[in-house]
Protein backbone atom coordinates (compact mmCIF):
# COMPACT_ATOMS: atom_id res chain seq x y z
CA UNK A 1 0.00 0.00 0.00
CA UNK A 2 1.23 3.48 -0.73
CA UNK A 3 0.62 7.02 0.47
CA UNK A 4 1.41 9.89 -1.87
CA UNK A 5 3.14 12.85 -0.22
CA UNK A 6 2.58 15.59 -2.77
CA UNK A 7 4.06 19.06 -2.43
CA UNK A 8 5.17 22.28 -4.07
CA UNK A 9 8.22 24.00 -2.61
CA UNK A 10 9.91 27.14 -3.85
CA UNK A 11 12.43 27.80 -1.08
CA UNK A 12 12.84 24.26 0.27
CA UNK A 13 10.98 24.44 3.59
CA UNK A 14 7.86 22.69 2.31
CA UNK A 15 10.07 19.97 0.78
CA UNK A 16 11.80 19.47 4.14
CA UNK A 17 8.45 19.06 5.90
CA UNK A 18 7.24 16.69 3.15
CA UNK A 19 10.31 14.52 3.72
CA UNK A 20 9.58 14.27 7.46
CA UNK A 21 5.96 13.32 6.74
CA UNK A 22 7.10 10.67 4.24
CA UNK A 23 9.47 9.32 6.88
CA UNK A 24 6.55 8.86 9.27
CA UNK A 25 4.55 7.03 6.59
CA UNK A 26 7.48 4.68 6.00
CA UNK A 27 7.57 3.75 9.70
CA UNK A 28 4.26 1.89 9.34
CA UNK A 29 4.70 -1.75 8.31
CA UNK A 30 3.38 -2.50 4.86
CA UNK A 31 3.02 1.16 3.85
CA UNK A 32 5.34 3.07 1.54
CA UNK A 33 5.53 6.81 0.99
CA UNK A 34 5.78 8.07 -2.56
CA UNK A 35 7.26 11.56 -2.36
CA UNK A 36 6.48 13.70 -5.43
CA UNK A 37 6.76 17.35 -6.36
CA UNK A 38 3.83 18.86 -8.23
CA UNK A 39 5.74 18.76 -11.52
CA UNK A 40 6.53 15.03 -11.10
CA UNK A 41 3.19 13.55 -10.04
CA UNK A 42 0.98 11.55 -12.41
CA UNK A 43 -2.64 10.48 -12.43
CA UNK A 44 -1.40 6.94 -11.84
CA UNK A 45 0.29 8.13 -8.61
CA UNK A 46 -3.13 9.36 -7.44
CA UNK A 47 -5.00 6.18 -8.41
CA UNK A 48 -2.37 3.82 -6.96
CA UNK A 49 -2.31 5.62 -3.60
CA UNK A 50 -4.49 4.79 -0.60
CA UNK A 51 -3.99 8.30 0.69
CA UNK A 52 -2.64 11.70 -0.27
CA UNK A 53 -0.91 14.11 2.06
CA UNK A 54 -0.63 17.39 0.15
CA UNK A 55 1.38 20.43 1.12
CA UNK A 56 2.14 23.93 -0.03
CA UNK A 57 3.70 27.16 1.03
CA UNK A 58 1.17 29.91 1.74
CA UNK A 59 0.24 32.03 -1.26
CA UNK A 60 -2.29 34.72 -0.36
CA UNK A 61 -3.77 32.38 2.28
CA UNK A 62 -4.28 29.56 -0.24
CA UNK A 63 -2.39 26.64 -1.74
CA UNK A 64 0.10 27.45 -4.47
CA UNK A 65 -1.06 27.61 -8.07
CA UNK A 66 1.23 24.65 -8.81
CA UNK A 67 -0.60 22.40 -6.34
CA UNK A 68 -4.03 23.66 -7.44
CA UNK A 69 -3.05 22.89 -11.04
CA UNK A 70 -2.52 19.22 -10.09
CA UNK A 71 -5.96 18.98 -8.45
CA UNK A 72 -7.51 20.65 -11.51
CA UNK A 73 -5.64 18.45 -14.00
CA UNK A 74 -6.53 15.15 -12.32
CA UNK A 75 -10.22 15.82 -11.76
CA UNK A 76 -11.04 13.00 -14.21
CA UNK A 77 -9.85 10.44 -11.61
CA UNK A 78 -11.91 12.02 -8.85
CA UNK A 79 -14.34 9.11 -8.48
CA UNK A 80 -11.42 6.70 -8.10
CA UNK A 81 -10.22 8.66 -5.05
CA UNK A 82 -13.46 8.38 -3.09
CA UNK A 83 -12.99 6.86 0.35
CA UNK A 84 -9.21 7.23 0.41
CA UNK A 85 -7.43 9.23 3.12
CA UNK A 86 -6.43 12.88 2.64
CA UNK A 87 -4.39 15.25 4.79
CA UNK A 88 -2.70 18.64 4.46
CA UNK A 89 0.40 20.57 5.53
CA UNK A 90 1.67 24.09 4.95
CA UNK A 91 4.62 26.40 5.48
CA UNK A 92 4.77 30.17 5.66
CA UNK A 93 7.14 33.05 6.13
CA UNK A 94 5.22 34.63 9.01
CA UNK A 95 3.52 33.46 12.20
CA UNK A 96 0.17 34.80 11.04
CA UNK A 97 0.88 34.04 7.40
CA UNK A 98 -2.26 32.05 6.52
CA UNK A 99 -1.16 28.47 7.20
CA UNK A 100 -4.58 27.32 8.42
CA UNK A 101 -6.45 28.85 5.49
CA UNK A 102 -3.93 27.28 3.13
CA UNK A 103 -4.50 23.86 4.69
CA UNK A 104 -8.25 24.41 4.47
CA UNK A 105 -7.93 25.14 0.72
CA UNK A 106 -6.10 21.83 0.32
CA UNK A 107 -8.66 20.02 2.48
CA UNK A 108 -11.47 21.46 0.33
CA UNK A 109 -9.86 19.98 -2.79
CA UNK A 110 -9.40 16.61 -1.08
CA UNK A 111 -13.05 16.63 0.03
CA UNK A 112 -14.15 17.36 -3.55
CA UNK A 113 -12.15 14.29 -4.55
CA UNK A 114 -14.33 12.34 -2.08
CA UNK A 115 -11.53 11.68 0.35
CA UNK A 116 -11.75 11.13 4.11
CA UNK A 117 -9.80 13.88 5.88
CA UNK A 118 -7.37 13.19 8.71
CA UNK A 119 -5.89 16.03 10.74
CA UNK A 120 -2.73 15.83 12.76
CA UNK A 121 -2.94 13.74 15.94
CA UNK A 122 -3.56 15.24 19.37
CA UNK A 123 0.05 14.40 20.24
CA UNK A 124 1.05 16.95 17.59
CA UNK A 125 -1.43 19.84 17.69
CA UNK A 126 -4.73 18.13 16.94
CA UNK A 127 -5.76 20.58 14.25
CA UNK A 128 -6.00 20.75 10.45
CA UNK A 129 -2.55 19.39 9.65
CA UNK A 130 1.08 20.22 10.30
CA UNK A 131 2.43 23.68 9.60
CA UNK A 132 5.44 25.81 10.36
CA UNK A 133 7.02 29.21 9.88
CA UNK A 134 10.24 28.96 7.90
CA UNK A 135 12.31 25.81 8.18
CA UNK A 136 10.78 22.97 10.24
CA UNK A 137 12.34 22.78 13.70
CA UNK A 138 12.69 19.61 15.79
CA UNK A 139 9.11 19.78 17.11
CA UNK A 140 7.60 20.32 13.66
CA UNK A 141 9.69 17.51 12.17
CA UNK A 142 8.35 15.22 14.90
CA UNK A 143 4.78 16.45 14.28
CA UNK A 144 5.22 15.86 10.54
CA UNK A 145 6.32 12.29 11.12
CA UNK A 146 3.33 11.77 13.42
CA UNK A 147 0.96 13.02 10.71
CA UNK A 148 2.55 10.64 8.21
CA UNK A 149 2.18 7.70 10.61
CA UNK A 150 -1.42 8.63 11.39
CA UNK A 151 -2.43 8.78 7.73
CA UNK A 152 -0.65 5.48 6.98
CA UNK A 153 -2.23 3.72 9.97
CA UNK A 154 -5.70 5.05 9.13
CA UNK A 155 -5.39 4.02 5.47
CA UNK A 156 -4.24 0.57 6.57
CA UNK A 157 -7.23 0.20 8.92
CA UNK A 158 -9.67 1.22 6.19
CA UNK A 159 -8.19 -1.19 3.71
CA UNK A 160 -7.89 -4.07 6.21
Amino acid sequence: MQILVLYFSKGGNTRKLAEEIAGGVNEVDGVEAVLKKTDEVTEEDFIASDGIIAGSPVYFGLMSAELKKVFDAFVSVRKKMEGKIGAAFATSGDASGGKETTMMSIIQALLIYGMIIVGDPMSATGHYGVSCVGEPDDKIRKDGAELGRRVAQTAKKLRG
